[in-house]
């Protein structure tokens, strides 16, 4: 199996970085070959250009660093993101990189019949975004309305027609004991060593 992982964080320190290493860690026990994203330090701009646009009318990406991507997403299995929720969303670089990367002619297309969309990642069984969060789970479920769900989830990979989809959220990181965060770690390691 082979299993793409999009990565966002700037610092390596972060939580976000200890979860990377125990999901590759886990899927590396299941076999799985890695090929981690790492948005940051591949500098990849989130920024769509008057090119990109060009580029996504016509179903054919131009950006040499996009085409790359591109490439080795067709050729995933799975697909996990790892990025913290900022502002009650996702940061700019992954929100880029779904603008720029996962775009009509590679990751979707639209119906023949003028309705809907068609995946057309033909290999990717499934997609599970991991974040991080400081909000405890209840306010940002009551009051904000997981937009996590609704936007990655709903509106981006559901409607693209891709099934399979996973959220596996951590909240109040900072505010819960290092035992907690460790225990978490230990966790996700072991789902992802059973990932097939």
């Amino acid at each position: 199996m082979r299993t793409v992982i999009v990565f966002n964080h700037p610092y390596d320190g972060s939580y976000c970085s200890a979860i990377l290493q125990s999901v590759a860690k886990g899927l590396q026990k299941a076999s799985h070959q890695v090929d981690l994203m790492h948005l940051d330090h591949d500098g990849f701009n989130p920024a769509m250009s008057q090119a990109d646009l060009k580029a996504f009318v016509d179903h054919k990406p131009v950006d040499p660093q996009v085409v790359d991507y591109t490439e080795r997403i067709k050729k995933a299995d799975h697909m996990i993101f790892i990025f913290p929720i900022w502002w009650d969303i996702m940061p700019a670089t992954t929100k880029g990189f779904i603008d720029r990367v996962l775009s009509p002619g590679v990751a979707y297309d639209h119906h023949p019949r003028g309705f809907g969309l068609v995946p057309l990642l033909k290999n990717l069984k499934s997609i599970t975004v991991t974040t991080t969060m400081n909000k405890p789970k209840l306010l940002y479920s009551l009051l904000i309305g997981n937009l996590i769900r609704k936007v990655m989830l709903r509106s981006v990979f559901k409607t693209m027609g891709y099934k399979n989809l996973r959220w596996i959220s951590f909240t109040s990181v900072k505010s819960v004991s290092p035992q907690k965060r460790v225990t978490w770690l230990n966790n996700l390691e072991a789902t992802f060593s059973t990932l097939n």
